[in-house]
């Protein structure tokens, strides 16, 4: 059910509205790796630990992953404008508590609570657009909206590198507040209220279970990184995680009103986006990480010249991402999505030959294929996930979606952190099996520091003769983390190739402009085209 304010203009109200789901998703994807830039900067003043960084990203990715459903739930309930409003002052609110934090803790916590509001936003949007848009120029607001996403996405480490090197590390969640206000004044001005009435009720046992189970799952593979996968929080977190998720899909089966509908999970191409979304992004973000710290703790770069050199990304992207809404008319969905995910897998197996001596333009080799790659498939795949979904699901299906994103970034970092430490300490524990009793405890005692990329800190304990080792070790680690995410990415191409190949959309209605509605749908789009 829609209302619509009084407007003269129509045209502008939708245009604007548009505007209003960019800026902020545009944020919520900024936020995603615009702090991977920073990354060594946090570390250093509030010494924090391998571990500590991770939960920094996984926090953020996580509140969003678990809450993203349960809003859109609540949106299609109580108002999408309403919840959607409500989400981007919390998210600036959480914005300034990351600013302000003064130790670890309290910059993971507060990373949470930006989640928070990060999930209110990117669980509506989606529904908020296909209220607002139909037909043809539905799919073109999506395609926009996606860019916007994309755009986000690869402009963080950009933003991250100019601010930081004028300001502080603050200086990136200080940003936030500005586009928050703009944000805001717009939802609140032009954007249509819209609900559900007869949505289904919250499945709460599914929320909590499900949040309960990723949480203990990234717990177990993040600590795995900086520890032992025989100790005990390891292990135990990693089958408590197991079963809770177990049990969740489950509940899931018989639950009366489950939090991902049957309905939903029934359509090919909506669950075919959000597998190819899940591999992706768990792909994507732990290349951003590594590369970061690549070439900041290792290279010894600066956060400007890290953040200015994936320009050589950014544009191939978007000039790429303009180009898919028009392919996407002429080449069936399997194509871009699973064609895009394999040539940004060439750029990912590229940055996996990448060590301290490499060449820079082998570099940008990579960055242009991960470009053009992401590119087509970010926007590619959020066209066709809500493009077979009822109008009066949207929003839930919306949430689920977005959600998808977000478990691959949380549970994506944690694996390849996890796999980039254990073999950087493999490495570097083998070569300090060699040392003499003393140096080689002194050695031993700097592994995580390796393992983090804290080449300085090993130089300063141990002396500069054995920086060479240490970077030598963390490389190893670096590598085949990142032709392990490539792996993901022929994966999520497979997927496309397969769960695509021969989809098709539902009937059309009369009018040709979307799927045909159920009667008396209370749902169904009132805002012409």
């Amino acid at each position: 059910m829609t209302y619509p304010p009084d407007r003269r203009n129509p045209a502008l109200q939708r245009r604007l509205t548009l505007v209003a789901m960019c800026i902020a998703q545009g944020m919520i994807l900024l936020d995603v790796t615009i702090v991977n830039i920073a990354l060594p900067s946090i570390q250093r003043e509030l010494g924090e630990s391998s571990s500590e960084l991770e939960w920094v990203i996984s926090a953020y990715a996580l509140s969003l992953a678990t809450l993203i459903p349960l809003s859109g739930s609540l949106g299609d309930r109580f108002g999408r404008k309403r919840l959607f409003t409500a989400g981007m002052v919390v998210f600036a609110l959480g914005s300034v508590a990351c600013a302000l934090s003064a130790s670890a803790p309290d910059l993971i916590a507060a990373r949470a609570v930006q989640g928070v509001g990060g999930a209110m936003m990117s669980a509506l949007a989606l529904s908020i657009l296909s209220q607002a848009y139909s037909g043809k120029a539905r799919a073109g607001a999506i395609g926009i909206w996606a860019t916007s996403a994309g755009l986000g996405f690869g402009l963080g480490p950009v933003v991250g590198g100019l601010l930081l090197g004028v300001f502080g590390w603050s200086s990136i969640f200080w940003v936030n507040v500005p586009f928050a206000v703009a944000g805001v004044a717009l939802t609140v001005t032009v954007v249509s209220e819209s609900r559900n009435p007869d949505t289904r009720p919250v499945d709460v046992p599914g929320v909590l279970t499900s949040a309960a189970g990723l949480l203990a799952l990234t717990f177990g593979l993040i600590e795995a990184s900086s520890g032992s996968w025989t100790s005990t929080p390891v292990w135990a977190s990693l089958a408590a995680g197991l079963v809770l998720l177990a049990w969740f899909v489950r509940w899931e089966h018989r639950a009366p009103f489950p939090m991902i509908p049957g309905e939903v999970v029934r359509l090919r191409s909506f669950t075919t986006a959000c597998s190819v979304y899940l591999f992706s992004y768990a792909a994507v973000t732990g290349v951003y990480f590594y590369l970061t710290l690549l070439y900041q703790d290792v290279d010894g770069w600066t956060a400007l010249r890290t953040g200015l050199s994936w320009l050589f990304m950014n544009i191939p992207f978007l000039a790429t991402a303009q180009l898919t809404g028009g392919l996407s008319r002429r080449l069936p969905a399997a194509t871009i999505a699973g064609g895009g995910c394999l040539v940004t897998a060439a750029g990912v197996f590229t940055f996996s030959t990448l060590t301290p001596a490499s060449p820079f333009y082998i570099a940008v080799i990579g960055y242009v294929l991960f470009g053009i790659g992401t590119g087509m498939w970010i926007p590619g795949v959020a066209n066709v996930a809500m493009r077979d979904v009822p109008p009066g699901l949207s929003g839930t299906a919306s949430g689920v979606f977005n959600a998808s994103r977000q478990v691959g970034t949380s549970i994506g970092l944690a694996i390849l952190g996890a796999i980039g430490a254990d073999t950087a300490t493999s490495a570097w524990t083998s070569q300090a099996a060699h040392l003499p009793g003393p140096a080689r405890q002194a050695a031993i005692g700097q592994t995580r520091n390796v393992a983090s990329a804290r080449i300085g800190s090993v130089t300063r304990a141990l002396g500069a003769g054995h920086r060479a080792a240490a970077e030598q070790a963390f490389t190893h680690g670096y590598q085949v983390a990142v032709l392990t995410a490539g792996l993901c990415l022929i994966a999520a191409a497979i997927i496309a190739a397969f769960g695509l190949h021969g989809n098709r959309s539902r009937k059309l209605d009369a009018a040709g402009d979307k799927p045909a509605s159920p009667p008396g749908d209370p749902d169904s789009p009132r805002i012409a085209a």
